[in-house]
């Protein structure tokens, strides 16, 4: 079933120069960027992105690092993206990731993991709505 998902490539990797880098890697796996844009995430913005997890203790540590710099906001399409592009981007701890899954090959910690991608087709309608209203 062809699906859009959105993935957030993080100011850590924008910051370090790696956005083609990651989007190659969708790309080679068949996927086809449909959206992009590169913005400075607002503190609203990132709340409303990580609505779930607020009043967490590390609720603010996230809305500050998806804020910090700039990001890459994608849609990506394809057939059965979601599962795909999470499959690509590997665990959120990037130590515990598969060799060569995008946070496996560039991300930095579980706090500064490179990337961001929809858990469900329900979230990416609602993610997406966030990035690209």
């Amino acid at each position: 079933m062809t699906e859009k998902t959105l993935v957030l490539v993080k100011p850590d990797a924008v910051e370090r120069n790696l956005i083609g880098n990651i989007l190659t890697e969708y790309e080679r796996n068949g996927l086809k960027i449909i959206d992009l844009k590169l913005l400075q995430a607002s503190s609203a913005m990132a709340e409303k992105h990580y609505a779930e997890h607020e009043g967490k203790p590390f609720f603010d540590r996230l809305v500050a690092y998806l804020t910090r710099s700039p990001l890459a906001a994608l849609v990506l399409e394809g057939e059965n993206a979601v599962e795909r592009v999470r499959a690509l981007n590997g665990t959120t701890d990037p130590e515990k990731s598969g060799d060569n899954t995008i946070r496996a090959l560039y991300g930095l910690s579980l706090s500064e993991n490179t990337v961001h991608a929809s858990d469900s087709p329900e979230s990416a309608e609602r993610e997406r709505s966030i990035w690209f209203a």
